[in-house]
């Protein structure tokens, strides 16, 4: 286990997916850290003692009306990105002596109404009578929009400017949520719509395992116990996807697609902070497998 370390957060936790210059992200950061992938060991990631997830179940929960292939390449894709040796080198160093492992549980799909906003309230509400197993990772349909804030709330951030998803938790069960990103939806980052929601998912889903209870530490507010709810931190950055896509220039930077280590093929996700080069980091530099 990592050495637990205190330090002061100058902003509330993050537990979103933003895009970079957009306002919903001007409205989650006092400042915008400056773009550029040179080595930035303060923006470093931090043990602060919560809970971590070295072996993550998900299940995909995909909401409305979904195109059959849509759901069979995003099944597909997520699942060999998130138990791939290449990209599970660079999440290994936040869990020295641990095991990590990603059971990909399945898919099932909930066809019914989507509202056109889908507020958080709703979301951990469907969450909590869901009963799936490991995380409920919740992908809206084309067209909806999320937003996060309860129905109560107004003038908050939503999908129509920067967001893209996040995640929490509600009655111990942990849930991801994604946007459909398309248009001027969501981040858009690929040449098709799947992959933008795979990207997502994966981030959401690295955050979930570095950090889950970052919910709790919001709802606990600027005091010692919120503190220490949280897992692996950058008080200057946020959560291990967080950092890569404040420095970066354009979102394309960090969202690509990359090959996969058994070479059957390439995965969109986006790259992860580590520490151990002080930024970005990912398999991007070795090339695709020969036919």
């Amino acid at each position: 286990m990592a050495t637990q370390t205190r330090i002061r957060l100058s902003e509330r936790p993050l537990d979103v997916v933003l895009r970079p210059l957009s306002e919903a992200e001007a409205s989650y950061r006092s400042t915008v850290l400056a773009p550029g992938f040179v080595a930035e060991p303060g923006l470093d990631l931090r043990y602060l003692g919560g809970r971590l997830l070295p072996q993550l179940t998900f299940t995909l929960v995909y909401l409305g009306q979904w195109d059959p292939r849509e759901r069979t390449k995003l099944d597909a894709a997520l699942a060999a990105a998130m138990v791939d040796k290449d990209l599970n080198n660079v999440l290994a160093q936040y869990f020295p002596g641990q095991r990590l492992s990603a059971t990909f549980a399945g898919s099932e799909v909930h066809g019914g109404p989507t509202p056109a906003r889908v507020y958080r309230d709703t979301v951990e509400s469907l969450v909590g009578a869901l009963g799936v197993q490991g995380v409920a990772c919740l992908l809206l349909p084309r067209g909806a929009v999320l937003v996060d804030g309860t129905t109560k709330d107004s003038d908050v951030p939503d999908s129509r400017h920067g967001l893209g998803g996040y995640h929490g938790s509600v009655n111990g069960v942990y849930y991801v949520v994604a946007v459909y990103s398309e248009g001027g939806n969501g981040i858009v980052a690929f040449d098709e719509s799947w992959k933008n929601v795979c990207a997502t998912l994966y981030h959401e889903l690295q955050e979930t395992r570095t950090d889950p209870d970052v919910e709790d530490a919001i709802r606990a507010g600027s005091t010692p116990a919120g503190e220490h709810l949280l897992g692996w931190y950058s008080p200057r950055g946020g959560e291990i996807g967080d950092i890569p896509l404040a420095v970066a220039h354009d979102p394309l930077e960090v969202l690509r697609e990359v090959p996969l280590a058994n070479g059957s093929g390439s995965v969109p996700i986006q790259l992860m902070w580590s520490n151990a080069v002080g930024g970005p980091e990912g398999p991007i530099s070795r090339p695709h497998p020969q036919k």
